[in-house]
């Protein structure tokens, strides 16, 4: 893995976005590796204050687990328009969490989503820079290449269980789930995400 190391981000904790811990269940879940980033758009507005953030985040959260029935928020990460990043479901952000975020696919890969809506409207750059250096260092952890792709085995949803599925190491929720996430001006930008998550691995 230290072929693809990349620094870590900084990372808001659950603490630091005020998580209530009593919410979610006590353990947690893991999976062997991380061989996919799924990235995703939370649908929400885009003229928040980044100072708000922490109270979107556990809107969603309360969200995911009231209402979804989920153990924890599915996210494994969030990231605000100010290019704050902030840790999801609990587990330890250097792990192989496994997340609710993309039907078929949640083993072996983590979920980003982006605070707001980008179907019309592109990420900040602030967004996308916090978004690459993250990208760069999860996947590296697990010598991952973000230009690169990997035959992934799904789990049921928009493939029967057991479809062999190729899928680029970076993909949009759309790539293996039938939605708009992350909305279209955020998909467009995958290409670069790519290229800027490979480069800060010295690739």
């Amino acid at each position: 893995a230290a072929d693809r190391a990349a620094p870590r981000p900084s990372i808001v904790s659950r603490a630091g976005w005020g998580a209530d811990e009593s919410l979610r269940e006590s353990g947690f879940l893991y999976t062997d590796t991380v061989k996919t980033l799924f990235v995703h758009h939370t649908a929400g507005g885009n003229d928040y204050a980044c100072s708000d953030s922490p109270a979107l985040i556990r809107g969603i959260y309360r969200y995911h687990v009231e209402s979804q029935g989920w153990r924890d928020i599915g996210y494994n990460f969030l990231v605000d328009r100010c290019g704050t990043i902030y840790e999801g479901r609990a587990g330890g952000v250097a792990e192989p969490v496994q997340g609710a975020h993309t039907l078929g696919f949640n083993h072996n890969s983590t979920g980003v989503a982006l605070l707001g809506t980008h179907s019309d409207t592109a990420p900040s750059t602030q967004a996308q820079d916090a978004l690459a250096r993250l990208t760069a260092w999860k996947l590296g952890l697990h010598d991952g290449d973000p230009t690169g792709t990997r035959n992934r085995e799904s789990t049921g949803g928009k493939w029967p269980a057991g479809t062999i599925v190729e899928l680029d190491n970076v993909s949009g929720h759309r790539d293996a789930y039938a939605t708009d996430c992350p909305g279209g001006r955020l998909y467009d930008e995958l290409p670069a995400l790519r290229t800027s998550a490979a480069a800060l691995q010295g690739g």
